[in-house]
């Protein structure tokens, strides 16, 4: 855009200008022994002003409006007033007196500095050392302001760019100026930057330079730019319109005439839209690379032209045999570029094979999915390969072909991760850095290795098909390296869906990272995909490599010495991908175990083992009173590990909501990253053993009880039993799965295989429960079961005369009971009981042997079960 230069103009010219065009003062040096200071108008009567003035040691003087000094040249006087305005300060200003605010005057007070001497009216020091040029401006009024404001506060002009300039003010973004700021890195500011330095002038501790006020008031890339869009889909369309005002733009229409961009699709676009001959039509890649790199690109550089007359002819030159506008070469465009937009890979186009349908597949039952690769050119300078079907050719040297075509598409794709993404990321200046070390690390640290096993490989595979024979084996490439791959892919693999997240997060909370990705998916080496599906591709890998060799294998005769070698591949393959398959679940085990220890306030640290797998997890309501847990009516969830039982209270959301929202980044298992709450949802209340837990007590489904169940604890150190009774929480919760789940749990810990033996039945009459209040999710009424009759009775009281409750239980207590004096039939109820009986049935039992007495099982006589339920009668009371 072309510049209009104003000349400077200050009031009376007060401002001159050398012959390289910096503006220089009148009397710049002078003796500080000849001055003395008059304090005028209101601050004549300013006690602090006054003090100030008196630490410079110089002749202070008083004045209503200091005309009374202007005449006299024993010594230079300089007017110390308040306000730059006014009748007061005009006249002073007109005859040429050295004008000082009282801001600036405590300025050089703090600073310790000498009375500057010179014809500028000097307000503050909010700019001084600033050197400003300008670029831009039409308007004669509105530049002479700021030259105005920014003498004021002591800043300097240039009229031309140099090394001397720190920051350059524009009102558009563009132009030489603009360009030479963008390349050797001098700010480029908003005029509001000076604006709201002066709006601050009475702020003895601000400067115009301070990091935070020149972020606020940088240029933005698009500012002045009225930009329309053309080709792109609805939904990235509005995307871009979005970006665009944000970064000072506003959005437009090609017919608008004053348009001044329009950003082409090139992937979807053939033509040159027809726009004004002012108007830069531009690819996607410049509006994207602005935003990254703050700042208004060179529009030539990024052409949409330049990349039609490169598609036209390579060698960069234009077609001669067509005028731009004539028909002809429009159509020539138009069916080339169609052509190329909607080019599919030679390997989807040919012969139809098992990789053709490889995308559906999974190799060992992971999300180890099968899909070829995209066709790119060959890096390196190597041919490309042409995987077309020819004449000549055996089925078995095809399917190599197509295997050699796919390896090369695919070392495409890690160079381009590498060097596009991952080492450009990594060599940008700290200044412009987009991401830290940890994310680059955590995103691309663990690829090299892969990249660097496939470049070997992929030069064997080339060496291979460039001295071609049937007895050339294939399967000894991918055995020499499986050593490789197997130490390449499960660090990658095993923490794919940590590094997504992470790629994810700095996408949508990183502007300039999200504009860098952006840039990078116009450009053809990207083949139109973004990081995150070029990410996915080494997933993919393994798995369709196994599919081609398995297709070269079916081709291959029993007697060619590839046949045995091609199988022994398949099985490295195949243990390969169990390998990352098993690390892959121990390591997302282990991240699980971290992410809850997190989430639980007081956790024990060794809850985090490499023995120990998380299992399940119910949300309950506890319906029992017992010490070691906590109150009735308390919300609770229950971890489930493999020889573990945490049990944590649920804290209310009421109480989080008045915490502080911010968040704490913690590195999890393997790197991975993810955000937590200061403020944990959990709080630890006792890691039990499962071997602690002697049985567990399904609670039969009534209308008044729903979903309760009961846990029957003792320690080695506790002579008492303690019994809990919970009730799930969650309506669709599986009440009966999750036991199911903990018992087998109990069976493994105790090496046996019968977990039956850990579960027992009873009736709700039997422990007096009633849960519908709590079925209807009124949990506050839950906290008035405290005062409620909550407990067992007598069923649990082992001091007095046994019952067939107190039996029944005492039996539950081991899974073994004493078979010591007892009929056959006493004992066949108290194993069916131990195993898997229904209550009813003991009691069926007993009535046929009733002469003959029962003793508790495993339960000494002294020994006292603390337990409690909660009453049907109290539920009914509420």
């Amino acid at each position: 855009m072309d510049e209009v230069r104003a000349p400077i103009i200050y009031n009376q010219g007060s401002v001159c200008s050398d012959s390289n065009g910096d503006d220089v003062s009148r009397n710049d040096v002078s003796s500080q022994s000849n001055l003395r200071l008059c304090l005028v108008g209101s601050v004549a009567s300013d006690s602090d002003v006054y003090n100030v003035a008196q630490s410079f040691a110089l002749p202070i003087v008083t004045s209503k409006d200091g005309q009374e000094y202007t005449q006299d040249d024993s010594c230079t006087t300089i007017y110390v007033v308040k306000e730059f305005d006014g009748d007061v300060f005009n006249v002073l200003f007109k005859s040429k007196q050295q004008i000082l605010g009282s801001v600036a005057l405590k300025q050089l007070a703090v600073k310790k500095e000498k009375i500057p001497c010179n014809t500028r009216p000097l307000y503050n020091l909010a700019m001084t050392g600033v050197i400003v040029c300008f670029t831009g401006f039409r308007e004669k009024e509105e530049l002479a302001k700021l030259v105005t404001l920014l003498h004021h506060m002591g800043g300097s002009i240039r009229k031309d760019m140099s090394s001397k300039v720190t920051h350059l003010i524009a009102n558009v973004s563009g132009g030489d100026k603009y360009q030479y700021a963008a390349t050797f890195r001098v700010p480029v500011m908003n005029p509001s930057w000076v604006v709201d330095s002066w709006q601050r002038r009475e702020d003895l501790n601000f400067t115009g330079i301070m990091e935070e006020h020149v972020a606020k008031h940088k240029l933005k890339p698009f500012h002045g730019a009225r930009v329309g869009f053309v080709g792109f889909a609805e939904e990235e369309e509005k995307h871009m319109s979005e970006v665009l005002l944000l970064n000072g733009g506003v959005v437009t229409n090609v017919d608008d005439p004053n348009c001044t961009h329009v950003v082409v699709d090139e992937s979807t676009v053939t033509e040159r839209p027809e726009a004004p001959s002012k108007v830069w039509i531009v690819k996607a890649e410049w509006f994207w690379t602005s935003v990254q790199k703050e700042t208004s690109l060179p529009e030539k550089d990024y052409l949409f032209d330049d990349y039609l007359d490169q598609v036209l002819s390579p060698s960069g030159r234009r077609d001669s045999s067509a005028t731009p506008g004539s028909a002809a070469r429009r159509r020539k465009r138009k069916l080339l570029l169609s052509s190329l937009v909607h080019n599919q890979s030679p390997a989807l186009t040919k012969r139809r094979s098992s990789v053709s349908d490889a995308g559906l597949l999974s190799v060992s039952g992971s999300f180890l999915d099968c899909t070829t690769s995209p066709n790119k050119e060959i890096i390196d300078g190597a041919e490309p390969v042409i995987d077309t079907p020819r004449k000549g050719l055996t089925q078995r040297h095809q399917v190599f072909l197509e295997l050699l075509q796919t390896e090369t598409n695919y070392v495409d794709i890690l160079h381009t991760i590498v060097t596009m993404f991952k080492k450009h990321l990594e060599e940008m200046p700290e200044q412009e850095a987009l991401l830290n070390n940890t994310e680059l690390n955590l995103i691309f640290g663990k690829l090299p290795f892969i990249y660097e096993t496939h470049i070997k490989m992929l030069d064997e595979i080339r060496w291979t098909a460039a001295h071609w024979s049937e007895d050339l084996s294939i399967g000894n490439i991918v055995v020499k390296y499986s050593s490789e791959l197997q130490r390449a892919y499960p660090p990658f693999i095993n923490y794919f869906e940590e590094m997504k997240e992470v790629l994810c997060q700095c996408d949508q909370n990183k502007p300039r990272f999200h504009a860098f990705l952006k840039a990078c998916q116009t450009r053809a080496e990207c083949g139109r995909q973004s990081l995150q599906e070029l990410m996915i591709r080494p997933v993919q890998r393994l798995g369709s490599i196994s599919l081609l060799l398995n297709d070269i294998l079916k081709n291959t005769p029993k007697t060619n010495p590839d046949h045995s070698a091609l199988e022994q591949a398949l099985a490295v393959l195949r243990e390969v991908m169990t390998h990352i398959n098993e690390d892959k679940r121990k390591a997302e085990g282990q991240v699980t175990l971290f992410n809850i220890f997190n989430d639980i306030d007081n956790c024990p640290p060794d809850i985090v083992s490499s023995h120990r797998n998380f299992v399940a997890k119910a949300e309950v309501v506890q319906l029992s009173s017992s010490e070691g847990l906590a109150s009735k009516g308390n919300n609770l969830v229950l971890f489930l590990f493999s020889d573990q039982l945490e049990v944590c209270k649920k804290k209310s959301k009421a109480f989080n909501s008045l915490k502080s929202p911010s968040t704490v980044t913690t590195a999890g298992v393997g790197g991975s990253l993810q955000n937590r709450q200061l403020i944990k949802p959990y709080k630890h209340i006792r890691l039990m053993a499962l071997n602690t837990i002697k049985r567990v007590i399904d609670i039969k489904e009534t209308e008044e009880c729903q979903k309760v169940f009961s846990l029957v604890c003792r320690n080695n150190d506790d002579l008492k039993e303690k019994l809990y009774s919970f009730a799930m929480a969650d309506e669709e919760a599986d009440k009966v799965q999750f036991l199911k789940t903990l018992t087998r749990q109990m069976a493994n810990n105790a090496c046996t295989a019968d977990a039956d033996k850990f579960m027992a039945y009873l009736e709700p009459q039997q422990l007096d429960i009633d849960t519908s209040d709590v079925n209807n999710g009124t949990f506050s009424k839950a906290i008035k079961f405290a005062t409620n009759r909550f407990k067992v009775g007598r069923a649990f009281s082992f001091n007095k005369t046994p019952s067939k409750l107190k039996r029944a239980v005492s039996s539950m207590m081991s899974p073994f009971g004493s078979s010591t004096n007892l009929t056959p039939a006493s004992q066949l109820a108290q194993m069916k009981l131990a195993s898997y009986s229904n209550i009813n049935e003991l009691g069926n039992a007993e009535n046929s042997n009733e002469s003959q007495p029962v003793a508790p099982m495993s339960v000494q006589p002294t020994r006292k079960m603390k337990s409690s339920s909660l009453g049907s009668n109290a539920l009914k009371r509420l």
